[in-house]
């Protein structure tokens, strides 16, 4: 027994590390072999190597330096294959002795090279727009994220052999279009920096408010996509939209404890108990927001949305919130992304700030708006608003087709009490 628990407590030891070094270990071997997959591969065996040599030996002192050094031996050994299969025999026996050490040696001095900027050109790979968002999302968290395929998997309720297909097509993707390992210059690097913006905050989102499934918020995959973000940042400083996306995430997340109750059930916004809300990460959304107004020119979308997220930050209780400015912000947010989402939520902020009535009539406007047929929260929405205006019954109905049309097990029946209750004084605002 006492065997087998230590053989867990480095297992559990070796996954930390893991987590920690694998961006940084596949990113330095990526840069040499010009393969995410070969590079991946490189990496797993160096971990293997960790598994079956760490529970003797004990840590190392330094682990990361142990995992590159382990990867770029077998980096080498590929290297050596390749050229002996690539060369007729009679050359290898005239040349390797020679050529062959000082090859060698230059991978070894390679992989020792700073590796920011190795992270930086991994993010751009993983998030390149030849693959489809969903391969994005997976390659991300499989690179950078040191998640597993079961992790991954889970976190997005996807079968686990999809996820596995997934991440194997997106490899196949990238060498069949020979992306390089590259940081994009230009035009194109605002393009690229936009997409891997989108991905860490379709993942953040995803934990955040998850879209379907028995839990209403996944915390780990927040704080991957926190941690992502807070790298991002660190790799690209003089970008306020970075530093928009950082500010925004952090804000949110400062609100995840409060966002549920003891058994899981949500809690909306207005109905938060603030002193839950986590005044560290609150901090840190300032200061990271600052920083992006800092920088000078006109706010991003995700530097406009933690803006927005500010205003309920610095609202100790709801009703300090300055909903006018909130309305102003989404005026700003819209007419730099207009979207009917981005209407429906401004429409939430007008009836904070002006009443319900004013609020219902913006709504309506977005009832036959394609785009949000299958959009449970805008029934939710106009439900709330219509149990504030007293026409209880046409709540009820609005609340029931909002809850029959969520994936989300526990906003489902959340939805279905509101239907149930319709209190004029409840609220659906943005949680």
């Amino acid at each position: 027994m006492p065997d087998a628990l230590k053989g867990d407590a480095y297992r559990s030891a070796i996954e930390t590390v893991w987590r920690i070094e694998s961006a940084r270990l596949i990113g330095g071997l990526v840069r040499i072999v010009r393969d995410v997959g070969v590079a991946e591969d490189l990496a797993q065996d160096a971990l293997v190597a960790a598994l079956e040599q760490w529970p003797e030996s004990g840590i190392p002192r330094n682990p990361g330096a142990w995992l590159m050094q382990a990867a770029k031996r077998r980096a080498i050994d590929l290297h050596r294959h390749r050229a002996i299969a690539d060369r007729k025999h009679e050359e290898i026996g005239r040349s390797m002795d020679d050529a062959q050490p000082a090859v060698e040696d230059d991978l070894a001095e390679s992989l020792d090279d700073d590796i920011g900027d190795d992270l930086l050109r991994l993010l751009f790979v993983a998030c390149h727009p030849v693959l489809s968002v969903e391969a994005r999302v997976a390659l991300t968290l499989r690179l950078l994220g040191g998640l597993t395929t079961t992790e991954i998997a889970r976190a997005f309720l996807t079968p686990e052999p999809t996820i596995a297909q997934r991440i194997v097509r997106a490899k196949r993707t990238l060498a069949e279009a020979r992306v390089p390992f590259e940081t994009p210059r230009g035009t194109e690097r605002a393009t690229r920096v936009a997409s891997v913006v989108g991905v860490i905050y379709l993942v953040f989102n995803e934990g955040y408010s998850a879209t379907a499934g028995d839990d209403w918020v996944r915390p780990a995959l927040c704080e991957d996509a926190l941690r992502l973000g807070r790298i991002l940042a660190g790799l690209v400083p003089d970008d306020p939209e970075v530093h928009g996306l950082v500010a925004l995430m952090e804000l949110q997340a400062s609100r995840l404890r409060a966002r549920t109750g003891p058994s899981g059930e949500p809690i909306l916004l207005m109905e938060q108990d603030r002193g839950r809300w986590d005044r560290l990460l609150i901090g840190r959304g300032l200061a990271a927001l600052a920083r992006a107004e800092a920088l000078g020119g006109s706010l991003g979308p995700y530097a406009i949305q933690a803006a927005i997220a500010s205003c309920h930050a610095r609202a100790r209780v709801p009703e300090e919130t300055d909903w006018h400015r909130i309305v102003a912000l989404y005026d700003a947010l819209a007419e730099l992304t207009p979207s009917p989402v981005i209407e429906l939520n401004r429409a939430v902020a007008v009836g904070m700030a002006e009443g319900p009535e004013a609020a219902l009539e913006l709504v309506d406007e977005l009832v036959d708006d394609p785009a949000l047929r299958n959009y449970h929260l805008l029934p939710a929405v106009r439900g709330d608003l219509l149990g504030k205006l007293g026409r209880t019954a046409e709540a009820r109905s609005e609340f029931e087709r909002a809850a029959f049309m969520t994936q989300n097990t526990r906003e489902r029946r959340l939805l279905l009490e509101r239907a149930l209750s319709c209190a004029p004084e409840s609220s659906t605002g943005a949680a």
